[in-house]
């Protein structure tokens, strides 16, 4: 599978599709934006600025500030594949967003998407 258009795609542009997942599921935007915090490290002042930078995935998560050191245990799957199968690393991290937003919006309790 050829990953580079969707290394490529801007954050900011993806970002409003999880949003409107998670709040057509009843979920918020601070409880997305906490779940993305928590797996990359970013805060708000930095979600912002990737944001408005149009950075894409692969940057996003190259300059994340600290990768959840327990992402490992993010376990399942998503758009078809397990992602804890997923050989190549910046795709897995992508997958495991997918995964935690899946999460959210199935109205998981924070607890648990957070791995605690």
């Amino acid at each position: 599978m050829n990953n580079t258009k969707v290394f490529k795609m801007s954050f900011a542009g993806v970002y409003p599709h999880y949003i409107q997942k998670a709040e057509k599921k009843g979920r918020t935007k601070v409880e997305l934006d906490q779940v993305i915090f928590w797996l990359t490290g970013y805060d708000q002042q930095g979600l912002q600025q990737i944001i408005d930078n149009k950075t894409d995935f692969e940057t996003f998560f190259a300059e994340a500030p600290q990768l959840k050191p327990n992402v490992s245990k993010i376990r399942g799957v998503i758009c078809g594949y397990r992602v804890e199968e997923i050989e190549d690393p910046l795709m897995q991290k992508i997958r495991y967003l997918d995964k935690l937003v899946n999460e959210l919006a199935k109205g998981k309790v924070m607890e648990k998407i957070l791995r605690k």
